[in-house]
């Protein structure tokens, strides 16, 4: 089964690495003004600083557009080589966005039926919708055992303890509040089953994250960084996972 699915999954925060792109042009103007500035050798330092400045920024939007497109495949790749679930189980996805987990789970359990939930929002990730999310499953032969709802990861519309394997990817931390957060791994817990299996993908939190599911009485393993796949600009921004258990 190849890391990344077929079909299109959109970019994670579009506007972030247009963001740098901006700031490298900036920084590249900037600096041809300096160098055509005849100041001196301290004019020509300043050149140089901005130039670097560009380039380093110029590596950020590379390194953002690689772990969107292509870095996050890999690592949930490898994440759900060790999950492991029965005929008849279900999955959850939240913040399923374009579909991207939940398509890889479905692919990867054949006898499995997994729930995608999001809300939708484009400024979390470009083209988000239900009907995008739906179009990739077609396309990877997994929508007759795929459901996507519109809600809110913080009011669950499931019962309790109904799903083996949580997944989020890079979701909980849009939630702009502690309580929000909190609320959001509370109800991720309560969805799961006996002995199920919580897994997070995330860029910020994650201690948090891990506290608060030890809190709540689960074994968790993490954060654990997950290398240079998973840097949204460079290492300050890197991605880590946690795998929690009942």
């Amino acid at each position: 089964m190849p890391a990344r699915p077929r079909g299109d999954y959109g970019i994670d925060a579009p506007w972030v690495p247009w963001l740098w792109i901006g700031i490298s042009a900036a920084s590249i103007a900037v600096g041809v003004a300096f160098a055509v500035w005849d100041g001196g050798w301290w004019m020509t330092a300043l050149s140089a600083y901005f130039a670097a400045c560009a380039v380093l920024n110029l590596l950020g939007a590379a390194l953002y557009w690689y772990a969107s497109l292509r870095g996050k495949f890999v690592i949930w790749d490898r994440r759900l080589r060790g999950a492991s679930l029965r005929p008849g189980e279900e999955a959850l996805d939240l913040g399923c966005g374009r579909g991207a987990v939940s398509i890889m789970i479905a692919a990867r359990f054949p006898d499995v039926r997994v729930t995608g939930i999001d809300l939708w929002r484009t400024v979390d990730q470009s083209g988000n919708s239900r009907e995008a999310a739906t179009d990739n499953a077609t396309l990877n032969d997994v929508d007759d055992r795929i459901r996507f709802d519109t809600g809110d990861m913080t009011r669950l519309p499931y019962d309790d303890g109904r799903f083996a394997l949580v997944t989020a990817s890079l979701s909980i931390h849009n939630l702009p509040t502690a309580e929000g957060r909190r609320t959001a791994i509370e109800e991720a817990v309560r969805v799961l089953a006996p002995d199920g299996r919580l897994i997070i993908f995330d860029i910020q939190r994650t201690r948090e994250f891990a506290d608060e599911l030890r809190r709540l009485g689960l074994t968790v393993a993490g954060p654990v960084r997950l290398g240079w796949r998973s840097w949204w600009t460079g290492p300050w921004m890197a991605a880590a996972a946690l795998d929690a258990t009942r």
